[in-house]
Protein backbone atom coordinates (compact mmCIF):
# COMPACT_ATOMS: atom_id res chain seq x y z
CA UNK A 1 0.00 0.00 0.00
CA UNK A 2 2.88 2.63 0.85
CA UNK A 3 4.66 1.55 -2.48
CA UNK A 4 0.99 2.62 -4.12
CA UNK A 5 1.00 5.88 -2.65
CA UNK A 6 4.04 6.41 -3.45
CA UNK A 7 3.77 5.97 -7.10
CA UNK A 8 0.81 7.87 -7.07
CA UNK A 9 2.30 10.23 -5.48
CA UNK A 10 5.06 10.29 -8.26
CA UNK A 11 2.66 10.40 -11.09
CA UNK A 12 0.90 13.64 -9.54
CA UNK A 13 4.25 15.24 -9.15
CA UNK A 14 4.80 14.48 -12.64
CA UNK A 15 1.56 15.80 -14.42
CA UNK A 16 1.44 18.63 -12.29
CA UNK A 17 5.35 19.08 -13.59
CA UNK A 18 3.83 18.72 -17.37
CA UNK A 19 1.11 20.63 -16.93
CA UNK A 20 3.57 24.04 -15.75
CA UNK A 21 5.67 23.24 -18.67
CA UNK A 22 2.87 23.00 -20.91
CA UNK A 23 1.10 26.69 -19.21
CA UNK A 24 5.03 28.24 -19.12
CA UNK A 25 5.06 27.84 -22.69
CA UNK A 26 1.88 29.19 -23.92
CA UNK A 27 2.38 31.81 -21.16
CA UNK A 28 5.97 33.03 -22.54
CA UNK A 29 5.42 33.23 -26.32
CA UNK A 30 5.36 36.44 -27.96
CA UNK A 31 2.53 37.89 -29.83
CA UNK A 32 1.85 40.34 -32.52
CA UNK A 33 1.45 40.57 -36.01
CA UNK A 34 4.48 40.49 -38.74
CA UNK A 35 6.69 43.61 -38.68
CA UNK A 36 4.91 45.30 -35.90
CA UNK A 37 7.51 47.44 -33.11
CA UNK A 38 6.02 48.38 -30.02
CA UNK A 39 8.05 52.00 -29.16
CA UNK A 40 7.67 52.84 -25.18
CA UNK A 41 8.08 56.63 -25.34
CA UNK A 42 7.00 59.71 -23.83
CA UNK A 43 5.03 61.70 -26.18
CA UNK A 44 7.05 64.67 -26.11
CA UNK A 45 9.74 62.36 -27.54
CA UNK A 46 7.84 60.60 -29.79
CA UNK A 47 6.16 64.07 -30.99
CA UNK A 48 9.66 65.67 -31.84
CA UNK A 49 13.15 65.00 -33.33
CA UNK A 50 13.45 61.32 -31.79
CA UNK A 51 9.74 60.10 -32.84
CA UNK A 52 11.22 61.54 -36.28
CA UNK A 53 14.63 59.76 -36.58
CA UNK A 54 12.91 56.38 -35.37
CA UNK A 55 10.23 57.04 -38.21
CA UNK A 56 12.86 57.66 -41.04
CA UNK A 57 14.64 54.77 -40.35
CA UNK A 58 12.09 52.38 -38.80
CA UNK A 59 9.14 52.99 -41.11
CA UNK A 60 11.37 54.22 -44.27
CA UNK A 61 9.38 52.82 -47.31
CA UNK A 62 10.52 49.13 -48.53
CA UNK A 63 12.76 48.72 -51.18
CA UNK A 64 10.81 47.11 -54.42
CA UNK A 65 7.40 48.33 -53.93
CA UNK A 66 5.53 50.84 -56.05
CA UNK A 67 3.50 51.94 -53.38
CA UNK A 68 5.08 52.94 -50.74
CA UNK A 69 4.90 51.03 -47.22
CA UNK A 70 7.08 50.75 -44.12
CA UNK A 71 9.48 48.54 -43.22
CA UNK A 72 8.66 48.02 -39.75
CA UNK A 73 4.68 49.31 -38.57
CA UNK A 74 5.54 51.29 -35.44
CA UNK A 75 3.32 51.33 -32.63
CA UNK A 76 3.94 54.07 -29.85
CA UNK A 77 3.33 52.88 -26.09
CA UNK A 78 3.81 54.88 -23.03
CA UNK A 79 5.13 53.40 -19.80
CA UNK A 80 1.53 53.29 -17.79
CA UNK A 81 0.02 51.10 -20.54
CA UNK A 82 3.38 48.64 -20.79
CA UNK A 83 1.23 46.31 -18.75
CA UNK A 84 2.04 42.41 -18.96
CA UNK A 85 0.61 41.89 -21.90
CA UNK A 86 1.94 44.20 -23.62
CA UNK A 87 5.05 42.83 -22.52
CA UNK A 88 4.68 40.01 -24.72
CA UNK A 89 5.24 41.64 -27.92
CA UNK A 90 8.00 40.25 -30.02
CA UNK A 91 9.65 43.49 -30.97
CA UNK A 92 9.91 46.32 -28.16
CA UNK A 93 12.01 49.53 -28.09
CA UNK A 94 12.34 51.38 -24.97
CA UNK A 95 13.50 54.75 -25.39
CA UNK A 96 14.42 57.26 -22.75
CA UNK A 97 16.18 60.12 -20.86
CA UNK A 98 18.59 59.33 -18.02
CA UNK A 99 21.49 59.65 -16.29
CA UNK A 100 23.81 58.16 -19.07
CA UNK A 101 24.28 57.27 -22.28
CA UNK A 102 23.24 54.17 -23.22
CA UNK A 103 22.07 51.07 -25.71
CA UNK A 104 21.40 47.64 -24.81
CA UNK A 105 19.51 44.99 -26.38
CA UNK A 106 18.24 41.70 -24.53
CA UNK A 107 16.26 38.88 -26.04
CA UNK A 108 13.74 36.89 -24.99
CA UNK A 109 13.76 38.90 -21.90
CA UNK A 110 9.48 39.14 -21.20
CA UNK A 111 8.57 35.82 -23.47
CA UNK A 112 10.27 33.87 -26.71
CA UNK A 113 11.45 35.17 -29.52
CA UNK A 114 11.52 38.73 -28.84
CA UNK A 115 13.88 41.63 -28.92
CA UNK A 116 14.42 44.28 -26.39
CA UNK A 117 16.38 47.26 -27.06
CA UNK A 118 16.63 49.88 -24.61
CA UNK A 119 18.24 53.47 -25.72
CA UNK A 120 18.81 55.78 -22.87
CA UNK A 121 20.62 59.24 -22.82
CA UNK A 122 21.46 62.65 -21.20
CA UNK A 123 19.90 64.66 -23.67
CA UNK A 124 18.19 64.54 -27.13
CA UNK A 125 21.37 64.40 -28.97
CA UNK A 126 22.66 62.03 -26.95
CA UNK A 127 19.50 59.56 -28.26
CA UNK A 128 19.78 60.74 -31.33
CA UNK A 129 22.89 59.68 -32.11
CA UNK A 130 22.24 56.31 -30.57
CA UNK A 131 19.34 55.86 -33.08
CA UNK A 132 21.27 56.47 -36.24
CA UNK A 133 23.93 54.34 -34.26
CA UNK A 134 22.18 51.36 -34.07
CA UNK A 135 19.27 51.44 -36.33
CA UNK A 136 20.81 48.88 -38.96
CA UNK A 137 21.50 46.69 -36.96
CA UNK A 138 18.02 46.94 -35.10
CA UNK A 139 16.58 46.68 -38.80
CA UNK A 140 18.57 43.47 -39.48
CA UNK A 141 18.05 41.90 -36.09
CA UNK A 142 14.50 42.17 -36.36
CA UNK A 143 13.74 41.33 -40.13
CA UNK A 144 15.60 37.71 -38.92
CA UNK A 145 13.45 37.20 -35.93
CA UNK A 146 10.51 37.84 -38.41
CA UNK A 147 11.46 35.68 -40.92
CA UNK A 148 12.17 33.17 -38.47
CA UNK A 149 8.55 33.48 -36.71
CA UNK A 150 7.27 33.24 -40.12
CA UNK A 151 9.20 29.99 -41.04
CA UNK A 152 7.95 28.73 -37.35
CA UNK A 153 4.15 29.66 -38.68
CA UNK A 154 4.24 27.74 -42.03
CA UNK A 155 5.84 24.48 -39.77
CA UNK A 156 2.78 24.32 -37.79
CA UNK A 157 -0.12 25.08 -40.42
CA UNK A 158 1.60 21.78 -42.34
CA UNK A 159 4.08 21.51 -45.57
CA UNK A 160 3.49 20.32 -48.46
CA UNK A 161 5.76 17.29 -49.41
CA UNK A 162 9.29 18.11 -50.54
CA UNK A 163 10.13 15.03 -51.96
CA UNK A 164 10.07 15.79 -55.68
CA UNK A 165 11.77 19.14 -54.82
CA UNK A 166 14.21 17.06 -53.26
CA UNK A 167 14.66 14.76 -56.01
CA UNK A 168 14.59 17.49 -58.80
CA UNK A 169 17.12 20.21 -57.38
CA UNK A 170 18.80 18.19 -54.48
CA UNK A 171 17.42 21.05 -52.04
CA UNK A 172 14.96 20.66 -49.00
CA UNK A 173 12.46 24.03 -48.94
CA UNK A 174 9.49 24.40 -46.56
CA UNK A 175 6.33 25.40 -48.22
CA UNK A 176 3.25 25.69 -46.69
CA UNK A 177 0.39 23.16 -47.58
CA UNK A 178 -2.00 25.59 -48.81
CA UNK A 179 0.34 25.84 -51.71
CA UNK A 180 -0.61 23.44 -54.73
CA UNK A 181 2.01 22.84 -58.17
CA UNK A 182 0.58 24.49 -60.59
CA UNK A 183 3.57 23.83 -63.07
CA UNK A 184 5.84 20.68 -62.53
CA UNK A 185 8.56 19.59 -65.32
CA UNK A 186 11.93 18.64 -64.91
CA UNK A 187 12.81 22.16 -65.56
CA UNK A 188 10.53 23.87 -63.61
CA UNK A 189 8.27 23.91 -61.12
CA UNK A 190 5.64 26.74 -60.42
CA UNK A 191 4.02 27.03 -56.86
CA UNK A 192 1.06 28.49 -56.29
CA UNK A 193 -1.27 29.76 -53.40
CA UNK A 194 -4.34 31.75 -53.58
CA UNK A 195 -5.33 34.24 -51.01
CA UNK A 196 -8.83 36.64 -51.18
CA UNK A 197 -7.23 39.58 -53.01
CA UNK A 198 -4.80 37.37 -55.98
CA UNK A 199 -2.06 34.71 -55.18
CA UNK A 200 1.39 34.18 -54.07
CA UNK A 201 3.94 32.11 -55.84
CA UNK A 202 7.55 30.33 -55.72
CA UNK A 203 9.34 29.20 -58.91
CA UNK A 204 12.00 27.04 -59.13
CA UNK A 205 14.61 26.55 -61.75
CA UNK A 206 18.70 26.11 -62.78
CA UNK A 207 20.34 28.20 -65.19
CA UNK A 208 23.99 27.94 -66.16
CA UNK A 209 26.64 30.07 -64.64
CA UNK A 210 27.30 31.78 -67.97
CA UNK A 211 23.30 33.36 -67.95
CA UNK A 212 23.67 35.28 -64.71
CA UNK A 213 27.55 35.86 -65.24
CA UNK A 214 28.09 36.90 -69.04
CA UNK A 215 29.49 40.35 -69.61
CA UNK A 216 29.17 40.83 -66.00
CA UNK A 217 26.14 43.04 -66.60
CA UNK A 218 24.21 40.82 -63.68
CA UNK A 219 21.26 43.01 -63.03
CA UNK A 220 20.84 43.07 -67.54
CA UNK A 221 21.56 39.30 -67.21
CA UNK A 222 19.01 38.33 -64.74
CA UNK A 223 16.10 40.99 -66.16
CA UNK A 224 16.74 38.67 -69.44
CA UNK A 225 16.72 35.32 -67.43
CA UNK A 226 13.77 36.81 -65.68
CA UNK A 227 11.68 37.38 -68.96
CA UNK A 228 12.56 34.22 -70.85
CA UNK A 229 11.18 32.26 -68.06
CA UNK A 230 7.77 34.82 -67.81
CA UNK A 231 7.62 34.26 -71.40
CA UNK A 232 7.75 30.57 -71.50
CA UNK A 233 5.49 29.56 -68.54
CA UNK A 234 4.07 32.43 -67.06
CA UNK A 235 1.12 33.28 -68.94
CA UNK A 236 -1.71 36.00 -68.91
CA UNK A 237 -5.48 34.91 -69.48
CA UNK A 238 -5.49 36.63 -73.26
CA UNK A 239 -3.49 35.25 -75.79
CA UNK A 240 0.23 36.47 -76.18
CA UNK A 241 0.72 37.75 -72.48
CA UNK A 242 3.30 37.21 -70.49
CA UNK A 243 5.03 37.82 -67.24
CA UNK A 244 8.59 40.27 -67.44
CA UNK A 245 10.21 42.60 -65.45
CA UNK A 246 8.89 45.71 -65.48
CA UNK A 247 10.58 48.47 -67.76
CA UNK A 248 9.79 51.44 -65.97
CA UNK A 249 11.59 50.31 -62.93
CA UNK A 250 14.85 49.18 -62.01
CA UNK A 251 15.14 46.37 -59.46
CA UNK A 252 17.21 46.43 -57.02
CA UNK A 253 20.49 44.03 -56.97
CA UNK A 254 22.17 43.41 -53.89
CA UNK A 255 25.41 40.73 -53.84
CA UNK A 256 24.55 38.56 -50.68
CA UNK A 257 25.78 35.23 -49.14
CA UNK A 258 23.25 32.30 -48.78
CA UNK A 259 23.98 29.64 -46.64
CA UNK A 260 27.53 29.94 -47.16
CA UNK A 261 27.16 30.16 -51.32
CA UNK A 262 27.44 33.28 -53.34
CA UNK A 263 24.01 34.50 -53.89
CA UNK A 264 22.32 37.58 -56.30
CA UNK A 265 19.10 38.88 -54.74
CA UNK A 266 17.03 40.62 -57.30
CA UNK A 267 13.70 42.79 -55.36
CA UNK A 268 11.16 44.78 -58.00
CA UNK A 269 8.26 44.91 -60.08
CA UNK A 270 7.10 42.65 -62.82
CA UNK A 271 4.37 43.02 -65.44
CA UNK A 272 2.41 41.52 -67.65
CA UNK A 273 3.28 41.98 -70.93
CA UNK A 274 0.21 43.44 -72.94
CA UNK A 275 -1.70 43.83 -70.11
CA UNK A 276 -2.42 45.46 -66.97
CA UNK A 277 -1.71 42.79 -64.17
CA UNK A 278 1.77 43.59 -61.86
CA UNK A 279 3.27 43.55 -58.79
CA UNK A 280 6.72 42.72 -56.83
CA UNK A 281 9.03 40.08 -57.02
CA UNK A 282 11.99 38.54 -54.93
CA UNK A 283 14.54 36.80 -57.17
CA UNK A 284 17.55 34.90 -55.67
CA UNK A 285 20.26 33.15 -57.69
CA UNK A 286 22.52 31.18 -55.82
CA UNK A 287 25.66 30.36 -56.98
CA UNK A 288 25.69 26.00 -56.90
CA UNK A 289 29.24 24.64 -56.95
CA UNK A 290 28.93 21.17 -55.80
CA UNK A 291 26.11 21.25 -59.61
CA UNK A 292 28.05 23.79 -61.32
CA UNK A 293 25.07 25.67 -62.35
CA UNK A 294 22.89 28.67 -60.25
CA UNK A 295 19.83 27.90 -58.54
CA UNK A 296 17.11 30.52 -58.80
CA UNK A 297 14.26 30.71 -56.27
CA UNK A 298 11.54 33.54 -56.77
CA UNK A 299 8.39 34.88 -55.14
CA UNK A 300 6.29 37.08 -57.08
CA UNK A 301 2.69 38.27 -55.94
CA UNK A 302 -0.65 39.24 -57.83
CA UNK A 303 -2.54 41.01 -55.32
CA UNK A 304 -3.59 44.40 -56.85
CA UNK A 305 -6.20 45.48 -53.65
CA UNK A 306 -4.32 44.71 -50.68
CA UNK A 307 -0.26 45.55 -48.68
CA UNK A 308 2.39 43.74 -50.07
CA UNK A 309 4.95 44.08 -47.84
CA UNK A 310 4.01 41.08 -45.47
CA UNK A 311 3.25 39.12 -48.01
CA UNK A 312 6.88 39.62 -49.47
CA UNK A 313 7.97 38.99 -46.07
CA UNK A 314 5.88 35.60 -46.43
CA UNK A 315 7.64 34.47 -49.42
CA UNK A 316 10.90 35.55 -48.22
CA UNK A 317 10.84 33.56 -45.20
CA UNK A 318 9.95 30.28 -47.92
CA UNK A 319 12.95 31.32 -49.95
CA UNK A 320 15.20 31.13 -47.21
CA UNK A 321 14.28 28.24 -45.58
CA UNK A 322 16.19 25.92 -48.73
CA UNK A 323 18.62 23.66 -47.60
CA UNK A 324 20.57 22.52 -50.33
CA UNK A 325 21.66 18.82 -49.67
Amino acid sequence: MKRLKQTIAFVFILCCVACNKKKHNNEYSSKGNINEISIVISDVLWNGEVGDSLRKRLAAPVDGLTQEEPIFTLNQLHDKSFDESLKKGRNIIVIDKADRKNFDFVENNYCAPQNVFTITGKSIDDILELIDMHSDEIIRTIKQTEIAENQQRNIKLGLIDETLIKKQYNISIKVPSTYNYAIQNSNFIWLKKDIPSGNTNILLYKVPYDVIEHDKTIVNNIIKMRDSIGQEYIHGQEENTFMITEEAYSPYLFMTSFKDKRAFETRGNWEMKHDFMNGPFLNYAIRDDRHNCYMVVEGFIYSPSSPKRDLVIELESIIKSIKFL
